[in-house]
């Protein structure tokens, strides 16, 4: 595993934050790949299963891609190798699927497996191992740690039939915007060393931390940048050194979901104070559905456009990013799901047409909705201090 961890202990020796950019799109994809390229620097592109899942769970919105379609073309597009494909949130009831046919504990967590075996033949690197979620009860620490404990077993099982070279993340909890307890982040990485000195597994690699950050509509709501103390919470800025002292301890390093739409300065305190690596999504998606917007708008395509925000309120799939959906304007509500529409056969049929006429005028349009998409991706590389 050399190759996978000089790469990964270079940047942490280095004092730079690792990115995650969500592959909310083809156009998001392609510009991550291009500019690690351009800039010899290695970015993690973490799918969730509801983007990206092996196509016996229905593949993904992200382009109808299943895990196999997605990893062969990632890396024939990858010239310098600097993408490390990652499964973020997998495990249980992770995606719709499961959810939507209320299957069994037992079933989920077969589906779970099937899908990181399908991870780790297609050259998934990062596994990311979430068991936060049970859709027919409250799950508590216990459960989850054992869940935890045949699922992390079973991948680093499977790897080692197959050849393959992972790292592990662990992520317990849904992000709420607070911050965890010294407590639940010493008992969860004690269980978890235990387990895997007694069962001769390798360490894990990150672990997901609650450090104040949560996205809702377009802005991170959480507690990361408050102004305000909060209420029996330690303050950010202290809290985190106490919790990377813990990681420390146990040799893990942090990982912090949920990093959208922080403020440049809040980005360059993160490779200062120490923060190993940072997740990026919903952002992304909407810096290409604004960019979308602002050309329909520039040259007057104001049927398209209309069409356009139609499908995308239409898919309600703003309904899990809105805070009331009564203070919030339709149009809002279009501008944060559109990026879910990008692979729909109605928006596909806009996008063939938009394509025609813009080609007519000389203008590639997926070159220029990068444009917008590496202008935010770039900000991040610049405030990790990946590139100068």
């Amino acid at each position: 595993m050399q190759n996978l961890y000089s790469t990964f202990d270079s940047l942490i020796n280095k004092k730079k934050t690792l990115l995650g950019v969500g592959p909310m799109s083809l156009n998001v994809i392609d510009s991550s790949i291009e500019l690690a390229d351009l800039y010899k620097v290695p970015i993690m592109l973490i799918a969730s299963r509801r983007q990206i899942d092996s196509h016996i769970y229905g593949g993904g919105y992200v382009n109808n891609w299943s895990t196999s379609q997605y990893s062969k073309y990632v890396k024939k597009k990858s010239k310098t190798r600097n993408i490390f494909l990652a499964r973020d949130h997998g495990g249980p009831w992770q995606n719709n699927l499961d959810i939507e046919n209320k299957i069994s504990e037992k079933k989920a967590m077969l589906s779970a497996k099937k899908s990181f075996e399908n991870d780790i033949e297609n050259d998934f690197k990062f596994i990311h191992i979430d068991t936060s979620i049970d859709i027919h009860k409250k799950i508590n620490f216990k459960s989850s740690m054992e869940r935890l404990y045949e699922l992390y077993e079973h991948c680093y099982s499977y790897s080692q039939k197959k050849g393959k070279e992972i790292l592990f993340e662990i992520g317990t909890e849904e992000q709420n915007g607070s911050t965890n307890s010294f407590e639940e982040l010493r008992e969860t990485l004690n269980c978890l060393s235990k387990f895997c000195k007694k069962n001769k597994l390798p360490k894990v690699t990150f672990v997901v931390i609650q450090s104040g950050t949560k996205v809702m509509e377009r802005r991170n709501i959480g507690s990361f940048e408050s102004p305000i103390r909060i209420k029996n919470e330690i303050p950010v800025e202290i809290h985190l050194i106490k919790i990377l002292e813990i990681c420390k301890e146990f040799n893990v390093c942090m990982k912090e979901h949920n990093t959208d739409y922080l403020s440049d300065e809040s980005l360059k305190w993160h490779p200062k104070i120490g923060i190993h690596a940072a997740n990026v999504a919903p952002e992304f998606g909407v810096s290409e559905t604004l960019s979308l917007i602002n050309m329909l708008k520039k040259f007057n395509l104001k049927n398209y456009l209309n069409r356009f925000l139609e499908i995308s309120y239409n898919s309600k799939k703003w309904e899990k990013w809105v805070i009331n959906e009564k203070l919030i304007s339709d149009y809002e509500k279009s501008i944060i799901s559109g990026h879910y529409i990008f692979s729909s056969s109605d928006f596909l049929k806009i996008k063939k047409e938009l394509n025609y006429i813009f080609e007519k005028k000389k203008i590639n349009l997926d070159n220029e909705l990068k444009k917008s998409i590496k202008k935010s991706i770039l900000r991040y590389l610049n405030c990790f201090e990946l590139i100068k």
